[in-house]
């Protein structure tokens, strides 16, 4: 496998262990993806769908991880959806498969709906027509509402889990709140919600939810987690969420 070194860098995580190519400009993962490849919880015989899957950091990360049975990587981006592909095999997890379509589109092919265990997503954090848009098509496409809405990204998970399925969320933590009205209005009922602040000082910054599909309604508001311990020095969960291997996260087999 080759890499255009002039448009891609291969970058590592997790310690080392997993290599993932991503464009050199454009739309680069942050740590706000490995922080949702941390929280959401996968059993061995899930199927897993990720919504939006950018170079597929979260699925090859799940993938690695927990071993599911399948994980389907749905990437509007052509060249993003055929990174994917390839950062699968440079890991060497044959469970990926990677589809370029857009989410919003009702039926997907080979995609059936009310067939998965887990659906993850990080849905751009900028809502529509606020702010400066980034001149690059691709940040753009990523970190703004310019294509699909956060209520785009709840309707296609509700649309794709299976009853009592789980659907892992991160978002900014300033739409907490209508990120879980939305979810609630497809009755998908938030169950663990985890806030991340960059100092213990600072405001939450994004937030992480699981919910259920069709759910009660008892939720656990998980402790915080704190990245930074000063500038430059991540707290020692937050240094352990990105360079350690084994860390217990994931649900016992069902």
């Amino acid at each position: 496998m080759t890499t255009n070194s002039s448009d891609e860098t291969r970058n590592t995580i997790l310690g080392g262990r997993l290599t993932l190519i991503q464009p050199r400009r454009g739309y680069r993962f942050s740590v706000e993806a490995i922080l949702l490849g941390r929280f959401a919880r996968a059993g061995a015989r899930d199927r897993v769908l990720e919504l939006g899957a950018g170079c597929g950091v979260i699925s090859i990360m799940i993938a690695a991880l927990a071993r599911p049975r399948q994980v389907v990587a749905i990437e509007l981006q052509p060249h993003l959806a055929e990174m994917i592909a390839r950062n699968a095999e440079l890991n060497d997890l044959k469970s990926i498969r990677p589809i370029c379509a857009d989410i919003r589109t009702r039926s997907i092919a080979t995609v059936e709906p009310a067939s998965f265990d887990l659906i993850v997503a990080n849905p751009p954090y900028r809502a529509h027509a606020t702010g400066r848009e980034n001149p690059d098509r691709g940040r753009r496409l990523a970190r703004g509402e310019s294509t699909a809405t956060v209520a785009d990204f709840v309707a296609a998970a509700r649309r794709y889990g299976r009853r009592s399925a789980r659907v892992a969320f991160i978002f900014t933590a300033r739409r907490a709140a209508e990120l879980i009205s939305t979810m609630r209005s497809k009755r998908l009922e938030p169950k663990r919600i985890r806030f991340v602040h960059p100092t213990r000082a600072m405001p939450a910054s994004v937030v992480m939810i699981e919910a259920r599909v069709e759910g009660g309604i008892e939720v656990t508001v998980e402790p915080p987690l704190i990245l930074y311990e000063a500038p430059g020095i991540y707290t020692k969960e937050a240094l352990a969420i990105l360079n350690s291997w084994s860390i217990d996260c994931n649900i016992d087999s069902k």
